[in-house]
């Protein structure tokens, strides 16, 4: 049942899409047919009311479920970054923390839902002909909702732990059940919404114990009783899930919104009240299976790219991304032609054909289809944008993305066009084609932003052989070193460059990461975040020394070995007793430095001059710690020297010029 650990690093990422996003789509079907089959079987057994019924306590479902994706995709995110890092430890409180978050959060909102139910089901839309269903219904959902979102949390963090079929597996027993109990209580023993209900609450129960099983079994990490006490640590966990936890809210504000406007606008046409309501809350849920596949291929992926990411492997992030966009565009055109094509047969089969509304509730189906969801498949581009850049750490966005399309652009339009232009409901309905289209606009320049971003990231990833297996091992016959201390924004690396060139040797800075994250076992993403700074957590000072006793080991080597340009890293302290060696020490004001770090390093302006007293700041404590000496005294360079003054190409020039005299 379990399946082997796997290489999330090298493994073919076409393997490991089919590994991890199948299982994954699966599971979010799952979870969407859990409300479909309910729906399917009240249609047939109670009718248009049942419909309305289901879908009037679906907005508890959405609350539900966006506190268990706060807690489980963000727990998942920020486990697969972690794992990346090389840091189990967390790893393993990031699982225990998340468990502990999810009972907790899960029994306070089933307290608090269950008393205000019979006054929130008139908020989410209900009608007086619906309520007594609705109550029904809805009381014993929330019940069962404990177990729905504990399993759910922890399915997402089995599925980031690398067993994407166990997670599959504990939903589709859930659901199986589901399907079976569900004719069984509503009709043999005739409990009509309530036993639909119970059939759901039974499933999930079943599948909470198997994801509770799982916990003895995690293959990552090892939880011990430390890993379920609450630190701080939760909250950047909590985080990286907000995106997920926004993008289901703005579903659920848009829910209520339009059963509001159903009911408010379909009682001024020949349907009422109660069909439009019906009809949107079973065409809500069968586009919750497009909803699925696209959001489950991208969570699928979202091991992948996050633990590629936090070890610094920035192409092959690029890679599973432009496969996931793929497959979610194919899947985005396909759904759009079913609904567009073949609404009527889709939502027959939620109606009995001998229901008096039955010709009515197609035609409005037929319309509401063709009309409000005319363009849905360029939603793909949206949902994927979400989750991936989620994946990446960057939550603002995420969230940005997540919010825009529901809240900024939907709800304004429909109200100016059904209020203000008197178009009733068909300007609510109108009003989706349009938010969408302007939604896939703003998600292609956001993909387009983490494109640019990733391939700069992986420009600075500089492949060795290739750099310096061109460079001879001397200069003019003899072995020389040139260090180079630089402030931020002076321009120092870029000097260091050009140097090497003029002089044919190797140049190491960023390049100095590779090497140190294979001596230390630290990730890239690690070494790069850690390098040249002193850690603020205490325990975190041993990672520290280890970085640093690994940077003295390789440079005192690339010493000995060949000539070479050395970066920072305490190198001239280092090697102050080498002989050949030229140690340098560039600056720059502070107006040049801000430029630079704009050009460069992509800051913004206005936050430029901050990072880089922040940065200057961590280097020289850095200096200090392991030299007991002053990053800024002159007595500790052969040469300073203003790159203002002089330029990036003349600095380098004046450099090789007092390289050439002194030997």
């Amino acid at each position: 049942m379990f399946i082997k650990k796997v290489d999330l690093g090298h493994e073919n990422i076409n393997k490991l899409l089919i590994m991890f996003a199948i299982p994954c789509v699966i599971s979010m079907l799952i979870n969407s047919v859990y409300n479909i089959v309910d729906q399917i079987f009240i249609g047939k057994g109670v009718g248009t009311l049942g419909n309305a019924a289901t879908n009037v306590i679906f907005p508890l479902v959405i609350i539900f479920n966006a506190v268990s994706g706060l807690i489980g995709n963000g727990a998942a995110a920020n486990l697969s970054l972690k794992l990346g890092e090389g840091k189990k430890e967390d790893a393993g409180k990031i699982i225990g923390n998340a468990v502990v978050v999810s009972i907790i959060m899960s029994v306070i909102l089933s307290i608090i839902f269950y008393f205000l139910l019979p006054k929130l089901v008139y908020v989410f839309g209900c009608t007086s002909s619906v309520y007594s269903y609705a109550i029904d219904y809805g009381k014993i959902i929330i019940i069962g909702a404990p177990f729905m979102m504990i399993y759910s949390s922890l399915s997402q963090l089995i599925r980031a732990d690398g067993s994407p079929r166990y997670s599959m597996i504990l939903l589709v027993t859930g659901a199986v059940l589901n399907i079976i109990l569900d004719p069984i209580f509503i009709f043999k023993f005739n409990m009509g919404v309530k036993g639909g209900a119970i059939a759901t609450v039974i499933g999930q129960v079943v599948s909470f114990l198997m994801a509770i099983i799982y916990l003895k079994r995690v293959k990552s990490v090892k939880l011990k009783k430390e890993s379920f006490v609450l630190d701080k640590g939760i909250f950047r966990t909590l985080g990286l899930g907000l995106s997920s936890f926004i993008t289901q809210m703005t579903i659920l504000v848009l829910f209520i919104f339009m059963n509001n406007m159903m009911t408010k606008f379909g009682a001024l046409t020949k349907y009422g009240s109660d069909i439009p309501l019906s009809v949107y809350g079973v065409i809500s849920k069968i586009n919750s299976l497009y909803i699925s596949t696209v959001l489950g291929i991208s969570i699928g992926a979202q091991p992948i790219i996050g633990f590629n990411y936090g070890a610094g492997n920035y192409k092959r992030v690029k890679e599973t991304l432009c496969k996931v966009l793929a497959i979610n565009c194919v899947v985005g055109i396909l759904y759009n032609i079913i609904f567009l094509v073949f609404p009527k047969q889709l939502v027959s089969i939620f109606i009995s054909n001998n229901d008096p509304n039955y010709k009515l509730f197609l035609e409005f189906a037929v319309i509401l289809c063709r009309t409000f969801l005319m363009v849905m498949g360029l939603n793909f581009l949206e949902m994927t944008s979400s989750i991936v850049v989620q994946s990446l750490g960057n939550v603002k966005k995420a969230t940005m993305v997540s919010f825009i399309r529901q809240i900024i652009l939907f709800i304004p339009i429909a109200c100016i066009l059904s209020i203000l232009f008197n178009k009733g409901i068909n300007g609510v309905l109108i009003a989706g084609p349009i938010a969408d289209s302007i939604t896939f606009v703003i998600a292609i320049f956001v993909l387009l932003s983490e494109f640019k971003k990733l391939s700069k990231k992986e420009e600075n990833v500089i492949d060795l052989k290739e750099e310096n297996e061109q460079n001879d091992l001397s200069y003019n016959g003899k072995k020389i070193i040139i260090t180079i201390a630089r402030e931020y924004g002076s321009g120092g690396r870029y000097v260091g460059k050009v140097l090497s060139k003029k002089l044919g040797i190797s140049f190491y800075d960023k390049e100095l990461i590779s090497i140190i994250s294979e001596k230390t076992g630290f990730s890239k993403s690690y070494v790069s975040n850690n390098d040249q700074k002193l850690s603020s957590p205490k325990y975190e000072k041993n990672n520290d020394d280890r970085i640093f006793i690994a940077e003295e080991k390789i440079i005192k080597n690339l010493a000995k070995k060949e000539s070479c340009v050395i970066v920072g890293r305490c190198s001239n302290y280092i090697l102050k007793n080498n002989k050949n060696t030229v140690h340098i020490f560039l600056y720059s004001d502070e107006v040049n430095k801000v430029k630079r770090a704009v050009k460069y390093y992509g800051l913004k302006e206005k936050d430029a001059l901050k990072q880089i007293n922040k940065i200057n700041k961590e280097r020289s404590k850095h200096y200090k710690y392991y030299t007991k000496e002053d990053w800024y005294d002159i007595n500790n360079y052969d040469l300073a020297l203003n790159v203002d003054s002089l330029g990036i190409e003349k600095t380098a020039e004046v450099i090789k010029n007092y390289v050439d005299n002194k030997f």
